[in-house]
């Protein structure tokens, strides 16, 4: 039986692994290898240690009700989108709120994680871990490594000849970046145009004498203000739009999306994308417009090669006098600690059952928590993982035999390997994903239920924004405050802004109750669809 779990990593998903182990009457012992709580999002002015953090301008791309831990809401006076020292001050207030620091134990690197000799009937991992020089080996029953997928920068200077043997300027990768300082008055060429590269090239046109983003791909670009001021993920994250989009053809629902996006400017101008493109990728920016419109930023193809101090694009034009080179193109993850057989066997997240588990394991006792890109707030899915995972450690819930598990993942892996950037083309549906966690936990809640018991929660859950406060109303874990956490998500949302009253407006909470009574044909509707088909696990965001 599992009683004692490692916990490998204190940034948020090993905070909300730690806390779930408790939940489940386990006992964790975190190993963090630096000397606080946070992982990426604690900020650093210094990468000499080598640990991989934000940089200094970085705010959340998912906001606070959708990215929250779902038994602890953000304060309603937080932002709705967060600076990394806000975000970094919710963990420690989750991590005091719980109790959960006594559990960790800081500067203590996990040096090998290996199999016990009678793994296949006690289950057990041996962890070897040092401190201060000092080595210590432990037994434990179950492991859950939460290191995350920002381990390793990736950089492919293989891929562009001259690089590396011609070019005499700088060549950085984004995770060496802090502030603009260092680029002042230069000629920058950002390449990637992920999130990182897009906001690093909003951010260093304000100081460098010209910044050239170049990117492979079809990229649309959104805000993080949605429909009347509210955060984008919020109103587009519904239980209502994921029936919708599953209800209509994809070639249909894929161009209502590029319709909706080119609302706001055509992506085909700017040379950001074109809607007859089947693969594209989606980023967070409101800038990045206003700067291409404006010159600041000019997008360019992808490099064909590099001179000493020139970039040539593969359209045959050429770039010069290039200071700057700027890399932000992703990361990839390793686990060196893992013993070969473990580690050669997860080659990326569809190589794990549910993304969680080695599915090759005797016994179900190591777990990846966080390993997941998806559409929406991933804290909040690698807290839904560390809820299942202990649950399964704690036999509440069950996994279906190797063969079953193999056989997924099989069938939900691609056929190739791909690279950091092309994993970003992956990510899965948020919704769809949390459904599948929260269900094999126990957790989902049900719109039809809800719908005899409790209407107004049941519109509230189904056409409000699926936050994961929905995950505590039901099964174990939940959490009395649910209910109340979603009624009042709005004023939550609107706290914040309330700095400056101008006159009174039309009364949103009655407009919300007008919006569900009308709707309830739809919601009913809705719940005996979601009751009775099973869901699907295809992102509509992925092209």
């Amino acid at each position: 039986m599992v009683r004692r779990v490692a916990v490998i990593g204190a940034g948020a998903g090993g905070l909300a692994s730690v806390k779930s182990c408790l939940d489940e009457g386990l006992e964790p012992t975190c190993f963090e290898s630096s000397e606080d709580i946070g992982g990426v999002w604690r900020y650093t002015d210094s990468t000499d240690s080598g640990r991989i953090s934000v940089y200094r301008s970085v705010i959340t791309n998912t906001s606070k009700e959708m990215s929250c831990f779902s038994d602890f809401p953000f304060p309603e006076d937080f932002p709705n989108y967060l600076p990394h020292r806000l975000l970094l001050e919710y963990l420690r207030m989750y991590a005091q709120h719980f109790n959960l620091l006594q559990h960790i134990r800081f500067q203590t690197t996990v040096l090998s994680v290996r199999k016990r000799p009678d793994f296949s009937t006690s289950g057990q991992w041996e962890v070897v871990t040092e401190t201060g020089g000092v080595r210590e080996s432990h037994v434990f029953d179950a492991v859950m490594v939460c290191i995350g997928h920002y381990q390793e920068p990736y950089l492919p200077l293989a891929s562009f000849p001259g690089i590396e043997s011609r070019f005499q300027g700088q060549c950085l990768h984004s995770w060496e970046y802090r502030d603009v300082q260092a680029f002042r008055g230069k000629r920058v060429l950002v390449v990637g145009i992920g999130n990182t590269g897009g906001d690093l090239s909003v951010e260093l046109s304000r100081v460098a004498a010209k910044v050239f983003l170049s990117t492979r791909s079809n990229t649309w670009v959104i805000s993080r203000i949605s429909k009347h001021g509210f955060p984008f993920d919020v109103v587009g994250t519904t239980r209502f739009n994921h029936l919708v989009e599953w209800l209509l053809p994809s070639a249909l629902s894929r161009r209502i999306r590029f319709r909706k996006f080119n609302s706001w400017f055509d992506h085909t101008n700017y040379g950001l994308a074109s809607s007859k493109s089947s693969k594209f990728k989606l980023i967070v920016n409101e800038e990045l417009p206003s700067c291409l419109l404006s010159g600041m930023v000019v997008l360019k193809p992808n490099v064909k090669e590099f001179t000493e101090s020139s970039a040539v694009f593969q359209d045959g034009t050429t770039e010069e006098n290039i200071d700057v080179v700027l890399f932000a193109t992703g990361y990839n993850f390793s686990f060196p600690f893992l013993e070969e057989s473990v580690r050669s066997a997860i080659d990326d997240n569809r190589s794990l059952y549910k993304c969680v588990f080695p599915p090759q394991l005797e016994k179900p006792t190591l777990a990846i928590i966080g390993l997941i890109q998806l559409t929406g707030s991933i804290m909040a899915g690698s807290e839904m993982q560390a809820r299942w995972v202990t649950g399964v450690f704690a036999g509440w819930n069950k996994l279906p035999p190797p063969s079953r598990m193999m056989a997924e993942v099989l069938k939900m892996k691609p056929s190739d390997k791909r690279n950091p950037p092309e994993r970003e083309n992956l990510k899965m549906s948020y919704i769809s994903y949390m459904d599948k966690i929260a269900t094999c936990a126990g957790v989902k809640p049900s719109v039809l239920r809800l719908l005899l018991t409790d209407p107004q929660l049941a519109l509230a859950i189904f056409f409000g924004p699926c936050s994961p406060c929905q995950y505590r109303l039901v099964g174990r874990g939940s959490w009395r405050g649910a209910r109340a956490a979603i009624l009042t998500q709005w004023q939550r949302m609107l706290q914040p802004l309330r700095t400056r009253v101008v006159g009174d407006s039309s009364s949103s909470s009655s407009g919300w109750c007008w919006m569900c009574l009308l709707a309830l044909p739809a919601a009913l509707t809705a719940g005996f669809l979601f009751s009775k088909y099973p869901q699907p696990g295809w992102s509509p965001w992925a092209g």
